[in-house]
């Protein structure tokens, strides 16, 4: 028995439920600045063939126990010196919100050490976001109408963009932000729905998502991926987020700092490597809607579990997020929380197309004690199913021997010490998928969606995403 383990990338918008939005496929443009940004350093990452999977916890894997998990991640796990006072972000969020830009700009916040407060716009804490994940914020923003922020980030999403722009507290905040030449941005439909009205982009260079920059002055209207103008960031849309994001944590850490958030994101976009490798090719299509089941548990990997969820969604997949805990609320790795939609008791007495593991080595050990968990996970074997892990989670595939004679990728972590190979970032092996995590998930999650309804359908979705899908054959 053996496992090889192989490596992926990433980049992703624009809800299904709102079919306006058909935006063309744009070329991920380099990063344009007025200031001095960070040119991300391709980061690469060998992988072995292990004998076994051993999981040592990494930052990168689980950057603190979810016990320890409050509004944000414990200075003692950023990647910020402790001498370097932290920032203070403000990230809000409303009904719609595109719930990956949210989520990625919250974690690799957290990740750079910075104190990131979720706030809600809506009169509740627990908000459904565009392609149906709920989220649940720290706070309501009228909490955080006299705090001073080193940052405001704005996520975009429909109608979220316009629940933020409603939002007069939120208004206040923003434009006292720039009057006052501190950092603030936005991503997506957010510049031109949101901060447009608002008069915070005049005399700023701006790019948004293909479907709305039409709306944006044509003077200031620019189609790079992420622009840097002042105090003000703006980016296309989910494909773009992690490096919306770093270019923020760059403004408020530096470059160095930067850098290594997006090694440990594993942002190795320059990588020779193939994105996907496929062995004992077989058809996953089915004669009907598919069912996904992605269970989650605290300490699961918030942006592999939202990426996931979205992307197959906006694919029209049935998607189904159930929790192993007691309770239906979970708390991510970097402490973002989550609402399943059911809890897996409930789950198990459906039958899933296929069922995908998200990664987080705390949550690895809680999915692995699932009684019902084991018992899908044989059964979906059994019947010749498909299932796929990804980051640490293929070590839960390997405990129950779900990895025999097949070929796998999984976080460097859990590498051997032997000698490191290049490969593929995303493997798919018969009716196995497997992938690094972070960076590489939404590579792995077009994957599902090619092999379940064809290049068409995950080439379309990329586009919504403003991600750049690979050439074909």
């Amino acid at each position: 028995m053996g496992i090889e383990c192989r490596a992926s990338m990433a980049n992703h918008f624009v809800p299904n439920a709102h079919p306006k939005f058909s935006p063309k496929a744009v070329p991920a443009a380099a990063i344009t600045v007025s200031t001095p940004l960070l040119t991300l350093i391709p980061f690469q990452q060998g992988i072995t063939v292990p004998r076994k999977l051993s999981a040592k916890a990494t930052k990168a894997l689980s950057p603190t126990s979810p016990p320890m998990l409050s509004t944000s991640v414990s200075m003692a796990t950023s990647t910020i010196p402790p001498s370097m006072p932290r920032k203070k972000v403000l990230v809000p969020i409303g009904f719609g919100t595109e719930e990956m830009e949210a989520v990625i700009i919250i974690d690799v916040l957290r990740r750079a050490g910075a104190a990131v407060t979720v706030a809600s716009v809506e009169s509740e804490l627990e908000i459904e976001a565009s392609a149906g994940v709920k989220l649940v914020a720290d706070t309501l923003i009228s909490s955080c109408s006299n705090e001073v922020f080193d940052l405001v980030a704005l996520p975009g999403g429909m109608p979220g963009s316009v629940r933020l722009r409603d939002c007069e507290i939120l208004r206040k905040i923003t434009s006292r932000q720039a009057e006052e030449k501190r950092l603030y941005g936005a991503i997506c439909a957010a510049p031109a729905v949101t901060l447009l009205p608002w008069g915070l982009l005049r005399r700023k260079q701006t790019t948004c998502h293909p479907a709305f920059t039409d709306k944006l002055p044509t003077f200031w209207a620019v189609q790079s991926s992420i622009q840097v103008s002042g105090e003000l960031t703006t980016s296309r849309g989910p494909g773009t987020t992690f490096g919306f994001a770093l270019a923020l944590v760059e403004q408020l850490y530096g470059e160095s700092v930067a850098k290594d958030v997006g090694e440990l994101l594993l942002m190795d976009s320059e990588s020779d490597c193939p994105r996907k490798e496929e062995f004992n090719k077989v058809d996953w299509s089915v004669d009907h809607t598919p069912r996904v089941l992605i269970p989650i548990a605290n300490g699961s990997q918030g942006i592999e579990l939202v990426t996931i969820a979205d992307i197959l969604r906006r694919a029209k997949v049935d998607v189904v997020i159930a929790s192993v805990e007691k309770s239906l609320q979970i708390l991510t790795s970097t402490g973002t929380k989550v609402v399943a939609d059911k809890l897996i008791k409930e789950a198990v007495e459906s039958t899933y197309d296929l069922i995908i593991l998200p990664g987080g080595a705390a949550a690895d050990e809680r999915l692995n004690k699932s009684r019902i968990l084991k018992k899908m996970l044989k059964e979906q074997d059994n019947a010749q199913r498909i299932y796929g892990a990804v980051c640490s989670s293929p070590a839960v595939l390997f405990k129950q021997g779900l990895l025999k004679d097949k070929r796998a990728v999984a976080h460097p972590s859990l590498e051997t010490e032997s000698t490191k190979v290049d490969t593929a970032k995303v493997i798919i092996d018969g009716k196995l998928i497997t992938s690094k995590g972070f960076y590489n998930v939404i590579d792995f999650a077009l994957a599902v969606v090619s092999k379940l309804f064809g290049h068409a359908r995950a080439r379309s979705v990329a586009e919504g995403l403003v991600f750049e899908y690979p050439r074909v054959g």
